[in-house]
């Protein structure tokens, strides 16, 4: 077979693949025969440019930079949808429509939390994307949509047609994507939505490229003259054309059918791998849309159902200051008790000063609050329509509040920083940090106990809790602990000194150094004496080590101070070496795990760190793609899923002999 006949067939091929894996969901070939595949494909496309085509998989892996964004003109605009709140405004959208028409049913559909796009196909090739805008002028993202592996660059029929969709990041990749800005030092997207927008309007396509975004077509854009088939029939041929669809789009003969629906979709919103924020719902019955109508910015005929907001209001009562192990000053709010998500919730970040000066926040202010990746509460607006004059404007601290030391702020970053290395509040949370369990998981030395320590004068510094032994008598009777606890306590801290050495790197709080890097280093370097001799340039060709890395890593092993403190760890009988390797022929080699429930003889955290020292992948998802589940007590709607899918199930006693294996 000569060279052209061969690009040919590869490029039918992988786009078979890529049809299978992003749009079914169900791969025929492991990713090392794809990668092959994509590898003889380039090389061979290198050999022959002439043979190059926009249409060729090759396109997606990005590369292509603009210097701006050119403005797109809809033919067909792209509307936006009016909104429900509540059953009753549906019911007033289905008596709208009932004295227009007589005889129709809905079709109901997630509504993605992502941004809307079109996408311009010619004979069958892709030969534009552009953004909503403002419905009637959006901007040619081509060069980043074509990076969307759930994007057919080409099309099963050589048709000229043009489809509108959702493109989304889903929130394991959000929260991937988060992960590494926040361990690269960069400032971390709010939510997928902001991911999202973000990477596609980035000018050069390798960045986008990166950052696994998806996207599902909802519609066909046609006038509604030229409309003769259903809904539902135009979202089958969009599948049969390769076109990622919604596999949870709902027919519902009335509205009663319609409600149900979405009330089952609000409760299940939380399973779902990316965000939803509400339900679409559309009049089935295409050749109606033009007897039904539009007003000046949305159609007639559809409705979006918004979910109940995850906001609360409550009152900000008091800000005061909290200093981190690193020095970080963060005004938090004090707040009467409010329930968010079922948990009672007093505080919320306030994340620095120029957040609060730009929200105008104020003491004694009305605030809508929410949980920030549904963890830690955050004040996101100030409800000044309730203000009445008693409200006090917000004034920065120019003191650390725990040792007064003046504080800095360090070029161009937001946030206020103690210097002084002596400061309690810093030494207090950095043995915190220090004794944690994604650092060196000292069992029984909690906060509260490593305080008590610190004010009683038994720890004032890292090593000094592997010294704790030496006051074994005073701890009992001094402290208030009883002899039991206190021995157990003593054992534990012996153990973590055979922890690997990640652990330790993580331990150490290292500026911009998460759990991800610690490993990277650890692996990279293999000993502390190897990483504490390294230089820049060393750690900036590592992978996932950007600039602020390095530089903070180097900064660190070049203070006086901290070498002797890791000296000090050795001559404690620290383990300073990297002990783990992946097993490649390990029982998870390969294999992506989903862990449900309570597990009685391991943390979940403890069973995901097992695993992929096996060479196993731990998700927080079931698909598909799903090798095991391993069920715990309670295991949830996991299980159902999984079930469904013919996942194989495990429980815990399964996974520990497997593990053993």
């Amino acid at each position: 077979m000569d060279d052209k006949k061969r690009i040919e067939e590869l490029r039918k091929k992988i786009r078979r693949y890529d049809y299978e894996y992003h749009v079914l969901d169900d791969p025929s070939i492991s990713d090392v025969e794809y990668d092959k595949l994509m590898k003889e494909l380039v090389e061979l496309e290198e050999k022959h440019p002439e043979y190059q085509r926009e249409d060729s998989p090759t396109e997606r892996v990005g590369g292509k930079v603009l210097d701006a964004f050119e403005k797109v003109d809809h033919d067909i605009p792209m509307l936006s949808l009016s909104n429900a709140f509540s059953h009753d405004d549906l019911r007033d959208f289905d008596n709208r429509l009932k004295k227009i028409v007589d005889e129709f049913n809905y079709v109901v559909e997630p509504k993605i939390d992502g941004l809307a796009a079109a996408l311009r196909y010619e004979n069958g090739k892709l030969v534009r994307a552009a953004t909503r805008g403002d419905g009637s002028t959006g901007e040619d993202v081509t060069h980043n949509v074509k990076t969307i592996r759930s994007v057919p660059l080409k099309l099963e029929k050589n048709v000229t047609m043009e489809v509108r969709g959702e493109i989304f990041m889903p929130k394991a990749a959000f929260l991937s994507l988060n992960e590494k800005r926040d361990e690269k030092g960069e400032k971390p997207f709010k939510n997928p939505r902001n991911a999202a927008a973000g990477s596609i309007r980035q000018l050069d396509s390798k960045v986008a490229a990166k950052r696994d975004l998806d996207m599902l077509i909802y519609s066909r854009a046609e006038r509604d003259e030229h409309a003769k088939k259903t809904h539902l029939e135009i979202l089958e041929e969009l599948k049969d054309l390769g076109f990622k669809v919604n596999p949870h789009i709902k027919k519902a003969d009335d509205i009663d059918a319609v409600i149900k629906i979405v009330d089952t979709l609000e409760d299940e919103r939380s399973d779902f791998p990316y965000e939803i924020d509400g339900v679409v719902i559309k009049v089935n019955q295409r050749k109606l849309y033009q007897t039904i109508g539009y007003t000046a910015k949305s159609p007639k005929w559809a409705i979006a159902y918004k979910f109940q907001a995850e906001e609360v209001m409550s009152r900000i009562k008091d800000i005061f200051f909290q200093v981190g192990r690193t020095g970080q000053i963060t005004p938090v709010a004090q707040m009467e008790p409010v329930d968010v998500q079922g948990s009672t919730v007093s505080r919320a970040t306030l994340h620095n000063e120029d957040y609060i000066r730009e929200k105008d926040i104020r003491i004694n202010d009305y605030v809508a609050i929410k949980k920030a990746g549904d963890v830690i509460p955050e004040v996101v607006s100030v409800i000044k329509e309730r203000r009445s004059g008693d409200e006090q404007e917000f004034e920065m601290i120019t003191e650390c509040p725990k040792c007064q030391t003046e504080l800095e702020r360090y070029g161009s970053e937001k946030d206020y920083f103690c210097p002084n290395p002596d400061c309690p509040a810093k030494n207090v949370n950095g043995l915190i940090h220090f004794a944690s369990r994604d650092a060196m998981n000292i069992e029984g030395l909690g906060n509260r106990i490593i305080e008590h320590f610190y004010n009683e004068g038994f720890l004032k510094s890292i090593p000094d809790i592997y010294r704790l032994k030496a006051h074994r008598d005073q701890l009992v009777e001094k402290a208030g602990f009883g002899e039991k606890s206190i021995d157990k306590l003593l054992d534990n801290i012996e153990k973590s000194k055979k922890k690997s050495l990640e652990n330790l790197i993580f331990g150490l709080g290292i500026r911009f150094v998460g759990k991800k890097v610690s490993k990277t280093l650890a692996m990279h370097f293999k000993s502390m004496n190897a990483l504490m001799a390294t230089d820049y340039d060393n750690l900036i060709a590592i992978e996932d080590i950007g600039e602020k890395i390095a530089e903070s890593v180097v900064q660190y092993f070049r203070n006086e101070q901290n070498i002797t403190m890791i000296e000090e760890l050795n001559q404690e009988g620290l383990n300073m070496d990297y002990l783990g390797e992946i097993a490649k022929n390990g029982a998870f080699s390969g294999k992506t795990v989903v862990l449900t429930g309570s597990l009685e003889t391991m943390t979940r955290d403890e069973a995901k760190d097992l695993i992929e020292a096996q060479g196993g992948k731990v998700t927080g998802s079931v698909s598909k793609k799903t090798d095991f589940l391993c069920a715990g007590e309670n295991p949830g709607s996991k299980l159902d899923k999984a079930k469904s899918l013919n996942v194989a199930i495990i429980d815990e006693e399964t996974l520990i002999s497997m593990l053993e294996e």
